[in-house]
């Protein structure tokens, strides 16, 4: 008989694959509940800030596999569900023109299926990831509802495809517009933001071992106040942070320095008016000066706590 999953061994199996959580931000409780309840995730948040990240994971923790469909304006149906295999209903056609029944060309043989119906007739449970919901319109959107709430889809020619297995479904949206309260009704909701500067440590760390503490610390610390600070066009992910401080370690640098920030900036802001923005409002000197204050005023709280 297998062992029942808890929360506690939920969280523990996120560990175990380096994926990082704390109690504050309810990303295990709610993905726990979403897998114990056989619910869809919905999953808003800044881009950015790991949304479908958690969707890998939990193909990971499930052993399930992943199939994604990546959302884009204009996708509908024949796209996301399936297509007929018009050559080879061509072909059936050209061969057997006097017995031929219009059944005969609309079969699971001729059907092509694309991410949605994939997902239904997996032999196993996977892990279907809709990405980027919002960027679809309001007629997609309702089109999804009876595979959100009941697991199945229905073919015009074949009739209602229930799931062989239900699928652990994960969507995700950055906010681009309001989705219907028929989809929020359906899923479990999650609400990601940006890291704090505790939990982007032990990223960092945990992603990349080799980087010195100091220097994670005030790269995480750093790139906190450009997300609080300044209000950029694109706005610092994770992989960003990652890939900062991968140079700078790359480069020999324990700590930060301004003629380093200024050096490898752009692996952080990825347009030139997001960069004439930080000259103009911070430049690499107010960037650590601010830092410097946010690490007195941690160490000010520590030592109170201590108190």
């Amino acid at each position: 008989m297998t062992e029942r999953r808890t929360l506690d061994l939920f969280e523990k199996e996120l560990d175990a694959i380096g994926y990082i959580t704390e109690r504050d931000d309810r990303i295990a409780l709610t993905a726990f509940l979403a897998t114990e309840l056989g619910k869809p995730l919905l999953i808003s948040g800044p881009a950015g800030v790991g949304k479908t990240e958690i969707a890998k994971v939990l193909s990971q923790v499930l052993e399930a596999p992943l199939i994604r469909l990546q959302c884009y304006e204009g996708l509908d149906e024949t796209k996301a569900l399936y297509e007929w295999n018009y050559q080879r209903q061509l072909l059936k056609i050209q061969l057997g023109r006097e017995h031929l029944q219009e059944a005969d060309l609309f079969s699971a043989d001729y059907l092509l299926p694309r991410p949605l119906l994939q997902a239904l007739l997996s032999e196993k449970r996977c892990v279907l990831l809709i990405d980027e919901i919002d960027k679809t319109d309001s007629e997609f959107e309702a089109f999804l509802f009876e595979l959100l709430g009941e697991f199945q889809v229905t073919i015009p020619e074949m009739g209602t495809i229930k799931a062989k297995e239900r699928p652990m479904v994960v969507l995700t949206s950055n906010g681009e517009r309001e989705l219907s309260d028929g989809l929020k009704r359906r899923c479990i909701f999650l609400h990601i933001e940006p890291p704090s500067v505790n939990k982007e440590v032990r990223i960092l760390r945990a992603k990349v071992p080799d980087l010195p503490e100091r220097l994670a610390l005030e790269v995480a610390r750093a790139v906190n106040v450009l997300r609080e600070r300044l209000s950029f066009n694109k706005t610092p992910s994770v992989s960003e942070t990652m890939d900062w401080a991968k140079a700078l370690l790359v480069m020999g640098k324990t700590g930060l320095d301004p003629a380093w920030v200024e050096a490898t900036l752009t692996l952080l802001l990825k347009s030139q008016d997001d960069v004439e923005l930080f000259y103009q409002e911070m430049g690499a000197e107010g960037l650590l000066f601010e830092s410097g204050k946010m690490a007195q005023g941690e160490r000010n709280a520590h030592g109170h706590q201590q108190r």
